[in-house]
């Protein structure tokens, strides 16, 4: 999709609608609402709505951050630990691995 074709009030308009699809749980729209506005937010030249579009890039990148932080937590946690917790792990798996490290 190009962006720079559309009018400054539709840009608003689809950032705004990215940053508030990302709350369903959906981390990787704020990704795409980062990559897609970033220029559009600090290296275009100043115009009305560019203040509410870095913010809600700014906060997206934000959010993305988070998940992946809590992500890569949640991971790292479960895979140190999963024999450990015996039959309530195996219930989170999908697959199952043999054995244990």
């Amino acid at each position: 999709m190009d962006i720079s074709k559309a009018p400054n009030p539709r840009k608003l308009e689809l950032c705004r609608k990215y940053f508030f699809a990302g709350f369903a749980f959906l981390p990787f729209v704020w990704a795409i609402n980062v990559c897609w506005f970033f220029t559009e937010a600090f290296h275009k030249p100043p115009y009305s709505e560019q203040s509410q579009i870095k913010r809600y890039v700014i906060y997206s990148a934000v959010g993305t951050l988070f998940w992946l932080i809590v992500l890569t937590a949640w991971i790292i946690i479960f895979q140190t630990n999963r024999t450990a917790w015996g039959a309530t792990a195996d219930y989170m798996s999908f697959i199952i691995p043999l054995g244990s490290a």
